[in-house]
Formats: C-alpha cells, structure tokens, sequence
C-alpha cells in the first residue's frame, strides 16, 4: 500500500534534485526518493554487518608471478561466500573477473580488499547490493 507525505526542500535543492531524476530518467519524484531510500537500507545492512550480495570486479594483469594462484587461494579461503566467478581475457596481458557473493558484509568486504591488495590487480570495484529481505 503506498502512503502519500510532503517533502519541503529549498529551489536549488529541488532543481538539482529534477536534473538528477530527468538524469537518471526516473519517471517521477516519487520513483526516485523511493529508489534513494532503498539505497539507503542497503548501505545500513552493510554497515551493520548484515548477510548481503554483492558483486566483486577485479582487472588483472595474468603476467604478474604467481598472481593468478593467490587470487585462486583467495577465493578459496572465502568459498563459502562465493556463488559464481566468471572469467575474460580484456587484452593479451589482463583479465577481468566477476565474483559473485553472498554472506556476511564484513567477510565479503575483507575478500574484496584482499584482492586489491594483491600487486598485479589493477582495479577493484565491489558493487554492494542487498537480499531484499530488508528492503520492505
């Protein structure tokens, strides 16, 4: 069931606010401010250490000694919270690879940090997402 409630916001705050909707091509206020508050719980799961998805992009380079094998012994110490890895070959020296997760935020952020850490990883994103369960 949805609810109706006013939000007062200053002009300037409202017309950045329509650029970023018109930006983003949310079809309405409402849209938007419900999308900016489910975005909001996720992070609170995160921070509260909740069970959580996610998703961990790693750019490396496969000519790095031994590179390949600690990523392998990384993912292997977390395989309790790894659903789906997959693999590409970007260019003749890097790869890219997507790990999927799912489990407590604190371990999945400590798998995520362990692999940017490593010296060859060029890049790391961890995109955090939610189980829903708390989303409402």
């Amino acid at each position: 069931m949805l609810q109706r409630f006013s939000v007062a916001a200053e002009d300037t705050l409202l017309s950045r606010f329509d650029a970023f909707i018109q930006q983003r091509r949310y079809s309405n206020r409402s849209e938007a401010i419900r999308d900016l508050i489910r975005k909001a719980f996720v992070h609170d799961e995160w921070e509260a250490d909740r069970e959580v998805i996610g998703v961990i992009t790693m750019v490396y380079d496969h000519h790095q000694r031994l590179l390949q094998a600690k990523i392998t012994d990384l993912q292997h110490d977390f395989a309790a919270l790894i659903l789906s890895t997959t693999h590409i070959h970007v260019d003749h020296h890097h790869c890219l690879e997507v790990v999927i997760v799912r489990g407590a935020a604190g371990r999945i952020r400590e798998l995520a940090d362990g692999i940017g850490a490593l010296k060859g990883v060029k890049d790391t994103n961890l995109a955090m997402s939610s189980t829903a369960g708390h989303l409402g």
